[in-house]
Order: C-alpha cells, then sequence, then structure tokens
C-alpha cells in the first residue's frame, strides 16, 4: 500500500530520458503505519521521474528487525487501475483479497496481484518472521485494460547462475528466461546478485527505458556510481546494459524496465486513474464499502478495513517536473 505523503498529489507524465546519462534517483524513507512505523525507501514516483516503462511505484524496505518496528499489519486497503508486483528477500507475509486468495508471500517467489476495475486486500508479515526485507512494486495499467477483472497470480522463478552472479527473473524476459504472469504492457523485473568485483552485461531492449535499483553494496551501472537504496535510471536508446559490484562486497539489485507508458496517469493514496474526477469517485466509493472492491475475509488485525485520507484541498494538478 502507499501513505499519502505531505505536498500536492500530482498528474504523473511520462519524462523522456537521455540514453547517453545514468540518472540517479534518491529515495526518500517514507513510514509505513503508526508510532513504530517500518520505514521504506521509496524511489517511484517523485519530482525527477514519475515512471519506468508502466512501473509506476518502487518502495524497497528492510533489513527491518520486526521486534523493532512491529513488522507488517497493512488492514484491508483498495486498489484500482495497477497490479502489485510483491517480491522478498527475507521474511514473510499473509495476502488476503478480495478475490478470496490466501497466499503467501516470500523469498524468491513473485505475487502479482492486477486490481483492474477495483480490488482490496490486507498484507501482514507472519509470526515466524524476525525480519522484513524486500520491495514493493506497482505497474500501472493502459486505459484499455485498467477496468478488467481482479486476478492474482503467483510463480517461482528459477535462479540461473551467471558469470559473476545469479538472476531470477520475475517479470517478463531477459536472458533466455521468461516469467509467465501476465503484464499489459512489455516489461521486465528481475533480481541480479553479483559477486564481489564481478560484472554482467545485460542485453537490453532498444525501447526500453531502466531503473536499477540497488539493494546491497554500490553497483555502476554504466560506468556511474549508484548507492544503496538509490536507482540508476537509462533511457531508451541502448542495446546492453553493464553492471558492476565493488571490488570489496557483493552486490543485489532489481532490474525494472519497458517500453515508455505514454499515457498520463493520476496517483492518489492506493488508486491509480486518469482524473481528479475519477479519484474522487473511487474514495468515496471506497468509504461506502462499495462492490467495487469487496472485502476481504479472515483478516484480525487492529481494525476491519483502512479508511481513505482526505482529499487534498485543490484539484490533483499536472506534474511540472524536470524534463529529463
Amino acid at each position: 500500500m502507499s501513505n499519502v505523503v505531505n505536498g500536492p498529489e500530482i498528474d504523473c507524465l511520462p519524462v523522456p530520458g537521455d540514453p547517453d546519462r545514468v540518472q540517479i534517483l534518491t529515495s526518500r524513507n517514507v513510514p509505513l503505519g503508526g508510532p513504530r512505523a517500518m520505514v521504506v525507501h521509496r524511489t517511484l514516483p517523485q519530482r525527477a521521474r514519475s515512471l519506468i516503462g508502466a512501473w509506476c511505484f518502487a518502495d524497497h524496505y528492510g533489513p527491518a528487525d520486526v521486534s523493532e518496528t512491529g513488522g507488517m499489519d497493512v488492514p484491508p486497503h483498495p486498489h484500482t487501475g495497477l497490479q502489485t508486483v510483491s517480491w522478498l528477500f527475507e521474511g514473510e507475509i499473509e495476502h488476503r483479497d478480495s478475490l478470496g486468495e490466501h497466499a503467501m508471500v516470500r523469498p524468491g517467489e513473485v505475487n502479482l496481484m492486477t486490481a483492474g476495475h477495483g480490488i482490496c486486500h490486507s498484507e501482514v508479515s507472519t509470526a515466524d518472521t524476525s525480519i522484513l526485507h524486500g520491495v514493493q512494486l506497482w505497474v500501472a495499467m493502459p486505459d484499455d485494460a485498467r477496468d478488467s477483472e481482479r486476478r492474482f497470480e503467483h510463480f517461482v522463478p528459477e535462479p540461473f547462475w551467471v558469470e559473476g552472479g545469479r538472476v531470477s527473473v520475475f517479470i517478463g524476459e531477459l536472458l533466455g528466461r521468461t516469467s509467465p504472469v501476465s503484464t499489459f504492457t512489455p516489461l521486465v523485473g528481475a533480481q541480479i546478485d553479483l559477486d564481489a568485483g564481478s560484472s554482467l552485461t545485460i542485453p537490453a531492449q532498444g525501447d526500453f527505458e531502466y531503473g536499477i535499483l540497488v539493494d546491497q553494496g554500490t553497483v555502476s551501472v554504466e560506468g556511474s556510481e549508484v548507492a544503496r537504496t538509490e536507482m540508476g535510471y537509462v533511457g531508451v536508446g541502448h542495446g546492453q546494459l553493464t553492471v558492476q559490484s565493488s571490488d570489496d562486497s557483493p552486490a543485489r539489485l532489481i532490474l525494472l524496465g519497458g517500453k515508455p507508458f505514454e499515457e498520463e496517469l493520476v496517483m492518489w493514496w492506493n488508486f491509480v486513474g486518469r482524473s481528479h474526477e475519477e479519484i474522487v469517485t473511487y474514495r468515496q466509493q471506497w468509504q461506502d464499502h462499495s462492490e467495487r472492491f469487496g472485502e476481504v475475509a479472515g483478516y484480525t488485525g487492529h481494525v476491519d478495513r483502512l479508511p481513505a485520507p482526505t482529499l487534498p484541498n485543490t484539484r490533483i494538478k499536472p506534474r511540472s517536473g524536470p524534463r529529463a
């Protein structure tokens, strides 16, 4: 889920990239929940860049000691017009949704939930989890698919070894491996683990833009250093990308890519829409317990469902960030 952060809510516009340079996207810390909230590092969306392909949201968290943070306990909350992609490095999260799905998110296993017209779900770290560490990603759905039916998919990619490291492809296709989970625009998502002092040259699609999110170590992306919790952005026009770990430590990164998303989006709280009026409607429908989102069975947390935050006092306006 997403917390509403301070500042005006904005339309998300695609920002073209310069293929000859790596743009460093610095994360900001966002607390999820109450006083002992787990802090996540958010790299998308931000003022410098709203999307990478159709990837429109990236939270990176941990390793977090559950005894200190209280872990994850997110009551039922709604989504529209997006897919959630859950990927863990450590720990376990229990997922329940209004499709009736009850599943676990475990390290190396991708859970993809398609909200489409509307869905709600809960996310709770399990009692056996002592350390929670992973990423939560959103994919924006194009206009011709965003009112589709809700769906849930689970896939366990087989990691494979490359010289100097290991790769797991959880979305799309890379290095001859393909994930079967459904997306509505061309995308790729993969975990890449590099030994200390190793480099990997990845075939890139010339019409894709890419983001390299560093979880562990320091990574050089096309010669530019990207530190832990940062994301290196590379625009369209590359036939390959080279990533390299530092000599003194191994590295772990998440590779995200896709064709630039040409549609304007409005993102607010957990909704992706196309206008201020749509967001207002979605919020009211959630507050009114509309069938659009359904109900989650089996959640036993501190509240039955999350209430929607108050809307901003002004209309949601187009983003006017720098054109990269």
